[in-house]
């Protein structure tokens, strides 16, 4: 089993509070204190929202990979591949493959890369953001992925 939450880093938190804080003080300078109040519920209701969206889950369980809402059971993967942060830009360069699976979060540098073998999908591959992409691919390649559906 494997979990791993992937998180904003601090600098982002902080840009975030930086950037309500600036909405609420313009409102108010301009509209006066209700108008300031209200934009704060508003400013904080819309970040912590964005907060929950940004954050993301990449999970193994019972050998099926879980990436955010995403599923792929372990029969229809194929090779695994720890990408570092070179290997990951290239990866989601120029030479992607627009019909792959991306699960990026921009300020995760390391990822792993998943082939996807179920001749019915025609996705074939995952690109997957880790922090943690030789624990991640250890537990896939230990999980069997050869079998039927």
């Amino acid at each position: 089993m494997y979990r791993e939450r992937l998180t904003l880093p601090w600098g982002y938190h902080l840009a975030l509070v930086a950037l309500g804080a600036s909405v609420v003080v313009a409102v108010g300078a301009a509209l006066g204190t209700v108008a300031a109040a209200i934009a704060l519920l508003v400013t904080a209701a819309a970040l912590a929202a964005l907060l929950r969206v940004w954050t993301g889950e990449v999970s193994v369980v019972d050998g099926e990979l879980h990436a955010g809402r995403a599923t792929l059971p372990a029969w229809a993967r194929g090779e695994v591949e720890v990408l570092d942060a070179g290997a990951a830009r290239r990866v989601i360069g120029v030479g992607a493959d627009a019909r792959a699976h991306l699960y990026l979060r921009s300020w995760v540098a390391t990822a792993v890369w998943v082939e996807v073998t179920d001749p019915a999908d025609p996705t074939p591959y995952w690109y997957v953001s880790t922090r943690h992409p030789d624990r991640l691919a250890a537990v896939l390649t230990a999980t069997p992925s050869e079998g039927s559906h």
